[in-house]
């Protein structure tokens, strides 16, 4: 830690977190990705240089270390999403000020006791009210103005690499800014409705059409002939090919072949079998209920569009049929004919023909490692305590 930089430390709160489920069993809520980036790699870039880490759940603090100082702390709620002057706000935060939205606080400068205590000096409004990500679907619903703002500020003052002659633009191509190593060839590239990113090392195969907002982050693809809508986010070596729209992938998952996947928020590890489509509308139109972790219960969400939500490692096979706003959590695998029902705790294995059942966590992990070798990344000792934590949480039938 370098000690004379600032302290900053994104938190988790406890009620939004588990509404936050699946997706923060296993990351605190500023890792979760929206726009281009995470909400924590936006703050860190707007409030500087800083010593950063996280106060979120026991089971996940070996991963995500906790520093705290005796003195003061600059504490950051991990679910808002920054702009530079709501920046500016917690940088000019005195010892003892708090920064609420109502009685939901942004941040605060000061002791840990002082925060644990809910004990301030003096409480400060934001002068614009934040984004704040509460439920599952704020994700998506929220993607396409955080993916404008993000691209903006990335891209101010760069100059982007040259876009090859064979791709197709419609709109502004002042609107598409390519990352040094990306590969775009071929492709149909419509800016009218929003940006699109390319990252690092990011490759566009030919044939593939694109409408804006979008963003890809480093290592991702899109395949041959995708049709993807906005606004959609590849976080970093994700995979798509068939028809996405609206989509959040936060990293390292594959939705590789036909099938349509809408409105949808996809954890890390997760794979997609070719021609699977998950419904984004019932089919009466009517308002979708969506399983909820804090209350245990499906909820209203006043939307009309609502699609899947898949938590860290799970797996849906060849030609898998997903009914409305369905919820999956950690470590799932479907498979085999028949639509399963609206929400599958995690660690399980079945399909709605012949019914789940639970999976080990040796076979959980067994498979956790073939997927990650792929990417050259080992699953440690310290991962496997997470999801043993997790697979101990009561939320699997039994």
């Amino acid at each position: 830690m370098k000690k004379n930089a600032r302290n900053v430390i994104l938190f988790d709160d406890n009620e939004v977190r588990k509404h936050l489920m699946p997706f923060t069993y296993t990351r605190p809520s500023a890792l979760l990705r929206i726009g281009i980036t995470t909400i924590s790699e936006k703050w860190q870039e707007m409030l500087g240089e800083a010593n950063y880490s996280y106060l979120t759940v026991p089971y996940l603090k070996k991963k995500f270390p906790l520093h705290v100082r005796r003195t003061t702390n600059l504490m950051v709620a991990g679910h808002v999403i920054p702009t530079p002057k709501l920046a500016e706000q917690v940088l000019a935060l005195e010892p003892g000020d708090a920064l609420m939205v109502g009685e939901e606080l942004i941040a605060f400068n000061g002791t840990a006791h002082d925060f644990d205590a809910h004990h301030y000096t003096r409480v400060i409004y934001p002068k614009h009210k934040p984004l704040v990500i509460r439920h599952l679907y704020d994700i998506f619903e929220m993607n396409a103005q955080v993916l404008e703002q993000d691209f903006k500020r990335i891209t101010a003052g760069r100059q982007s690499q040259p876009l090859s002659q064979t791709n197709t633009v419609i709109g502004d191509p002042a609107r598409i800014f390519v990352e040094q190593g990306a590969y775009v060839e071929g492709a149909m590239l419509n800016t009218n409705e929003g940006p699109i990113y390319i990252g690092p090392n990011v490759e566009v195969m030919e044939g593939a059409c694109i409408r804006g907002g979008f963003a890809a982050c480093h290592d991702a693809k899109v395949r041959i002939g995708a049709k993807v809508y906005g606004a959609t986010t590849l976080g970093p070596h994700c995979k798509i090919g068939g028809e996405v729209e609206n989509s959040v992938f936060i990293g390292y998952s594959n939705k590789a072949h036909e099938g349509f996947l809408g409105d949808a928020v996809i954890g890390e590890w997760c794979n997609i079998g070719g021609g699977t489509t998950a419904s984004n509308l019932k089919n009466d139109y009517g308002e979708i209920k969506l399983w909820n972790y804090a209350s245990k219960r499906f909820e209203r969400t006043g939307l009309q569009f609502c699609g899947l939500f898949m938590g860290d490692h799970s797996k849906i096979g060849v030609n898998g049929m997903i009914n409305t706003a369905t919820v999956l959590g950690v470590g799932v695998n479907i498979h085999g004919a028949g639509f399963p029902r609206n929400f599958v705790a995690s660690f399980q294995e079945g399909s709605a023909a012949a019914g789940f059942k639970n999976v080990s966590l040796e076979t959980f992990y067994t498979i956790a490692q073939r997927v990650m070798a792929r990417r050259n990344i080992a699953l440690t000792d310290v991962d496997r305590d997470i999801y043993k934590a997790i697979y101990n949480i009561s939320d699997r039938y039994k």
